[in-house]
């Protein structure tokens, strides 16, 4: 990843943890690996909240409220297969 370690923000707990979408670490900046920043649209504040999916290690990746909603991320909005997302 660019030569930088990449450290799950501990802190941050999702909302439903049935979501199964996988992000590319890669495509994320460092904000947004670490969860200051929305995974989709980059805004900082608030902080996003919405859980979104994860990345191939098991870090947690989250979004604002919006993008949340524009994804189809949610209860009951899991797929019943994985989904696999890059940018």
């Amino acid at each position: 990843m660019r030569g930088t370690s990449t450290v799950c923000a501990t802190s941050a707990r999702p909302d439903d943890t049935s979501e199964t979408y996988v992000y590319d670490p890669e495509a994320l900046t460092g904000a947004q690996r670490m969860g200051d920043a929305c995974a989709v649209c980059h805004t900082q504040w608030p902080r996003p909240r919405r859980f979104l999916g994860r990345t191939p290690d098991g870090c947690h990746v989250f979004g604002c409220q919006e993008c949340a909603d524009l994804v189809g991320a949610g209860p009951g909005a899991a797929p019943d297969r994985p989904v696999y997302a890059a940018r």
